[in-house]
């Protein structure tokens, strides 16, 4: 029975853990469809948060590359005064990098919904 007990006590924890996160993740960013994202993007703060391969590759044109494992000391490149739009592969690593941006003070974030693997817009690659 105390197996029982620990096991349910680890599961519950996992489980306020989740909810508590997706609350915070929720607050820091405004999530966007394709359609609303072409909309502001343009006047914002393009952000493409994945790595230099995948970036080059194929990106949203207008996108500056910042790779989420540089992020913590190139986050000061972004301007707190203007809208950012984050995207990345799916939206996880945006997610991360906008809770990280709202706890710096920005109050305009938003990103992509899906990410970048659901955009069907103009799209620039390296030759």
């Amino acid at each position: 029975m105390t197996i029982l007990y620990s096991i349910l006590a680890v599961l519950a924890i996992i489980i306020i853990y989740v909810v508590v996160n997706s609350y915070r993740l929720k607050k820091a960013v405004t999530n966007l469809t394709q359609e609303e994202f072409i909309k502001g993007y343009r006047k914002a703060q393009l952000i493409d948060l994945r790595e230099p391969k995948e970036f080059e590759a194929g990106h949203i044109l207008g996108a500056r590359n910042i790779p989420t494992t540089q992020f913590g000391t190139r986050h000061k490149e972004i301007r707190p005064d203007l809208p950012v739009y984050l995207y990345c592969q799916n939206s996880g690593r945006s997610a991360r990098a906008a809770l990280s941006l709202k706890k710096k003070g920005y109050t305009q974030i938003f990103q992509l919904q899906g990410g970048f693997k659901t955009w069907t817009g103009k799209v620039k690659a390296k030759s």
